[in-house]
């Protein structure tokens, strides 16, 4: 049940999707007819795609932290930033890329992996710092393969519970740049309690939001009126 009292800061979850890292020119493949990054995704996304040919999976992903590390936040990230002054934000995003984090979000939750970390590709829980590439020769102490830690299409989300406590205690949900389709991280709208409000950021929304507030614009543009208006009622008050 959600506190009335006035000195507790209202819970804000946002939800983001690779709409909002485009914009500081990171791709996704949703957006390049099932390419990511010039590959298909069951060549360098899947545990299968890395049991074949683990050298292209690495090289892929080392790729993708090259681009990653030379990209910068947008305005869209620095403006979830200044919500954290006056509300309690959590961010759950569905983006392996740090740019909410070198923005400045104090919490974070990345659904589907980071890519400035490697795991092993037997024991989950041996997780490790990644800011170079990674090589054939990364093994764990058991001499195992270290792969990216990255969520692979079939594999399980291991932090969608805590997505959807942190959904379930919000009372609002900003939701910004995703299609809503990759699950399970599309249904955690229904996970939202029902005196929520909702908000999608996009300047193509999914279809069939229904008793949802649309902001049919780019994330940056969206993001920073929408931040404006929350932080200007709070004024108000």
């Amino acid at each position: 049940m959600k506190s009335n009292q006035t000195n507790v800061r209202e819970k804000v979850v946002v939800l983001t999707g690779s709409g909002i890292s485009a914009e500081s020119g990171l791709q996704t493949f949703r957006d390049h007819g099932g390419l990511w990054a010039g590959q298909k995704v069951e060549d360098v996304a899947t545990p299968e795609a890395f049991k074949r040919d683990p050298q292209k999976v690495l090289d892929f992903y080392n790729q993708l932290r090259k681009q990653m590390l030379a990209a910068r936040p947008n305005e869209a990230h620095k403006a979830l930033v200044r919500l954290e002054e006056f509300y309690q934000v959590d961010v759950i995003t569905q983006n392996v890329d740090d740019l909410h984090e070198r923005a400045g979000s104090s919490h974070v939750v990345h659904l589907h992996g980071e890519l400035l970390k490697a795991r092993s590709s037997v024991n989950e829980q041996v997780i490790v710092d990644c800011f170079s590439d990674q090589t054939l020769e990364d093994v764990d102490a058991d001499g195992f393969l270290m792969r990216p830690y990255i969520v692979w299409f079939g594999e399980p989300v291991p932090l969608f519970d805590e997505a959807i406590r942190l959904t379930q205690q919000a009372d609002k949900v900003i939701v910004i740049g995703t299609s809503l389709q990759v699950y399970p991280a599309a249904s955690l709208l229904h996970y939202a309690a029902a005196d929520a409000t909702i908000t999608v950021v996009d300047p193509n929304p999914p279809q069939g939001l229904n008793n949802i507030e649309v902001i049919c614009a780019p994330a940056q543009v969206g993001v920073a009126s929408l931040v404006n208006s929350l932080i200007e009622s709070k004024n108000d008050k």
